[in-house]
């Protein structure tokens, strides 16, 4: 009778995880075949959308680019409203931790944000970045029309072939950004001490201003 009482109960919290996870799985699905959304230009400055392990990290990286007025920290990819820091760690939202790259188009193009994504990242880990896994973690490039994800597509193609990798970044229509909370903005030049951003952070950025001087800001 005793192994029948604590059979029964996992067996039942294994059938409703189960189903949790079509669940999941079925609402993520729809997020990827959504029709994408166009941000629409204010005063010349367009936005773009990209997922890459911490956005500490991507944030500091895109903010670096010569044409990009700011990157904003936040969470997008997935199925819940409101998420929050907390929430996307639990893996359970589908979102993954993202910046809102706000660029002047006449100076630096969405192709040339793209070499960006691909040129601060190892485009061949799944679900995170460096020491940070999971899917919240997971690299996502957002596209807002065709056009966008034309590009996306063939640099993948382009990076697949001439490395020899399968690229891990999943290729989403853009719908919905959500800032995260007001502490994680600027993270890394505010804290520049901090353990994280001194051993994880300020490297990968310095990486990235190596590889690709010719895109960076004067004061970089």
């Amino acid at each position: 009778m005793k192994n029948t009482l604590i059979f029964l109960p996992l067996l039942f919290c294994a059938s409703i995880s189960c189903q949790n996870t079509n669940t999941q799985n079925a609402k993520q699905q729809a997020v990827i075949n959504a029709t994408p959304i166009e941000v629409l230009q204010e005063n010349g400055i367009a936005k773009a959308y990209f997922a890459s392990g911490c956005f500490w990290c991507v944030e500091a990286v895109y903010e670096s680019v010569h044409g990009v007025e700011e990157a904003i920290s936040g969470y997008s990819g997935g199925f819940t409203n409101n998420p929050t820091y907390e929430l996307s760690n639990t893996g359970r939202t589908g979102h993954a931790e993202a910046v809102e790259v706000l660029y002047d188009p006449t100076v630096v193009s969405f192709s040339t944000l793209v070499d960006v994504y691909f040129g601060s990242q190892n485009v061949a880990q799944v679900n995170g970045q460096g020491p940070d896994r999971g899917v919240q973690y997971r690299s996502i490039i957002f596209y807002q029309n065709e056009e966008q994800k034309t590009v996306i597509k063939k640099k993948i193609a382009a990076i697949a072939k001439t490395q020899k990798v399968t690229v891990a970044a999943e290729v989403y229509p853009f719908q919905k950004f959500w800032k995260a909370e007001d502490y994680h903005q600027n993270y890394e030049r505010l804290h520049p001490n901090n353990p994280y951003v001194r051993n994880v952070s300020i490297p990968r950025l310095k990486r990235f201003q190596a590889k690709f001087p010719q895109l960076l800001k004067q004061n970089h």
